[in-house]
């Protein structure tokens, strides 16, 4: 049991610190090579916080625990929005977004309908892998191609502006650290989803639930730490640009490529608990993005206290 939790405590560690390693290099690198900060924000800054999530439910579905990958990308779907915007909130008010939220915010709640409908099918199957894929090709072409015809938006420039604050002045610094993220991040994920299973079955825990709670907190931690800095900042563009960034590419990039891999088995639950709650989470901010200018420390304090309700309920109803 012991050595299941500092397997699991190890891996949680190594996505950590890899994530931010493989971003902040990779960063730096694609700086130092002219792209443009909305190209860094927009493909480099959106893949590199979702690698946890990646390697991970790539792990768990090819070593035979479906649910902790799909559970993974629900699951962290629904932290992003409840308890990292909640947190977020807590620290300073969340104001002064830009129509680009708002846009992303519809996408990400069409792409959760669109996932709700594909689980009632028995299989997300290589197929809807593919189109998952092509779907995010055709977002990321034109989110690029709406925010260069728009020159007061910049949520994505700003996004790449975050992890600019710790200079790294020599050049072999940047290569060093992507690549070094990387390895974290595959020796992180290996560890993670081999104590996770081993927890699971020992406590009679099912999987979903381990990849719920567990497992989705764990790889939304690089997303957890940037929001925390964006709040202190006052950056209230990059707490939502991170967030519904991240539940977009968490579905068609991070589901997508599992699913292109190793087609999951979709159990009743996800279907009829989990999926619709995470719609209803992207529902609940896109409300909040076109009703409000303001998201304040109260809703901070409901959206913990419903995601604190679902953790509850995931433990106790031994699903």
């Amino acid at each position: 049991m012991f050595d299941d939790l500092l397997l699991v405590a190890t891996g949680l560690f190594l996505l950590f610190v890899g994530g931010e390693g493989l971003v902040r290099g990779s960063v730096a690198l694609a700086e130092r090579l002219g792209i443009s900060k909305l190209l860094i924000g927009l493909v480099i800054v959106g893949f590199g916080t979702s690698t946890p999530e990646l390697l991970v439910s790539v792990n768990a579905a090819l070593d035979g625990a479906p649910e902790i990958a799909l559970g993974n990308v629900v699951g962290s779907n629904i932290a992003n929005i409840l308890l990292i915007i909640g947190v977020a909130a807590l620290i300073a008010p969340i104001l002064g977004w830009d129509r680009t939220a708002l846009r992303e915010a519809l996408v990400a709640t069409l792409v959760s309908a669109a996932t709700l409908a594909l689980m009632h099918a028995a299989i997300i199957t290589r197929a809807h892998g593919i189109a998952m894929l092509m779907l995010l090709a055709g977002y990321l072409l034109a989110s690029y191609w709406l925010e260069r015809r728009n020159r007061t938006a910049r949520t994505f420039q700003n996004e790449a502006a975050e992890f600019e604050d710790i200079p790294l002045p020599r050049p072999w610094l940047p290569p060093v650290l992507a690549l070094g993220g990387i390895a974290a991040l595959v020796f992180g994920a290996d560890l993670l989803v081999e104590g996770a299973v081993n927890i699971a079955r020992d406590f009679g825990v099912p999987d979903a639930v381990i990849g719920l709670s567990l497992v989705a907190i764990g790889t939304s931690l690089p997303e957890l730490a940037t929001a925390i800095v964006a709040a202190i900042r006052r950056h209230s563009d990059v707490v939502l640009g991170n967030v519904i960034g991240s539940n977009i590419f968490n579905i068609l990039a991070i589901l997508g490529v599992t699913v292109v891999i190793q087609p999951i088995e979709v159990s009743t639950r996800f279907r009829d608990i989990d999926a619709p709650i995470m719609l209803g989470a992207s529902l609940l901010l896109l409300v909040l993005l076109c009703a409000t200018r303001r998201i304040g420390r109260l809703w901070g304090v409901l959206m913990l206290a419903v995601y604190l309700a679902y953790m509850a309920f995931l433990f106790s109803s031994g699903m």
